[in-house]
């Protein structure tokens, strides 16, 4: 299979790459740094523009992880036009571009974010509850998502991954927690009380690997595992796992004043399923957190 790959520098692009070389997949990854994939990206090939792919070179499938970081600094107005075209803008010249093309790809699995539901509180949310419309944060996946299925019109399956905080050793969520924690500094977000949903590394590549591969798949998939926790739970399994306490809170009052509104991303949550995912027939290898984090940190 050939397959074109946004966001194949990133932390799930490059686990993809390692999955899909290793399958015997030819892999083209458009960044804007492509001198740098053949490092980052196993067995890729990088290109910094579309026009890089002649018409005559055949694909089967498009994969769209691209975006800058969406919570490593505060929403500022640059910033958040910066988030807002590096995933709606990119994914419209995306399509543009394939409407282009005589030959169209199989597929599109695009990317989106649990943010699309907004902050639920209480509320159990699955694909089919209504997408949230008061923050940047959801209003961005709403628009990214739309922009990934205009595709549709282009006779191209289209499956889009909600993806919740990804834990990997490395990079990310965990990999930013780890020192605090470490240190015996670690604890719950303001209350605690808000619901966190998470998925282990290799379950957002083994989903995307899955959507791509199953021809009836199409529509929005939640990447999170089955069982999501409270953050104070969150905390306390770290801890746990870490032989450290967690008992040092910080406080919402703290935290909305170093990080404005993205502060929500850390203060509110949702209580989320992926029904849809399950009834797709994904099976999660890690849908405990306690075995996920035990499987992450165990590793070296």
């Amino acid at each position: 299979m050939r397959i074109l790959l946004t966001g194949g520098t990133g932390l799930i692009g490059r686990a993809l790459c390692r999955l899909w070389a290793a399958q015997g997949h030819q892999l083209v990854v458009w960044s804007r740094s492509p001198d740098k994939v053949t490092g980052l990206c196993s067995g890729a090939r990088g290109i910094g523009r579309l026009d890089e792919l002649d018409a005559g070179e055949p694909l089967d499938a498009v994969v769209n992880l691209a975006g800058a970081p969406i919570a490593d600094r505060p929403w500022t107005t640059k910033r958040r036009q910066l988030l807002w075209d590096s995933r709606i803008e990119l994914t419209r010249q995306l399509v543009d571009w394939l409407a282009s093309r005589p030959q169209k790809p199989r597929v599109l699995v695009s990317g989106s974010a649990v943010g699309w539901y907004g902050d639920g509180g209480e509320r159990r949310l699955d694909e089919d509850s209504p997408a949230g419309s008061e923050d940047f944060g959801s209003q961005l996946c709403f628009a990214w998502e739309e922009a990934a299925l205009r595709a549709e019109d282009l006779g191209i399956r289209v499956a889009l991954v909600r993806t919740a905080p990804v834990l990997a050793r490395d990079a990310g969520m965990l990999a930013r927690l780890l020192p605090p924690f470490r240190l015996g500094l670690g604890g719950r977000m303001g209350s605690g009380r808000q619901w966190m949903p998470w998925i282990h590394i290799d379950d957002e590549v083994g989903l995307i690997d899955f959507l791509l591969k199953h021809e009836e798949c199409r529509g929005p998939y939640n990447g999170c595992a089955p069982n999501p926790v409270r953050n104070a739970e969150f905390a306390r399994t770290l801890g746990r796992v870490l032989h450290r306490p967690a008992l040092l809170p910080a406080p919402a009052c703290v935290l909305r004043l170093a990080f404005g509104e993205m502060s929500d991303l850390l203060l509110g949550g949702q209580h989320l399923q992926p029904r849809r995912t399950l009834d797709a027939g994904y099976q999660f290898r890690f849908p405990d957190l306690e075995a996920a984090l035990a499987d992450l940190l165990g590793r070296h």
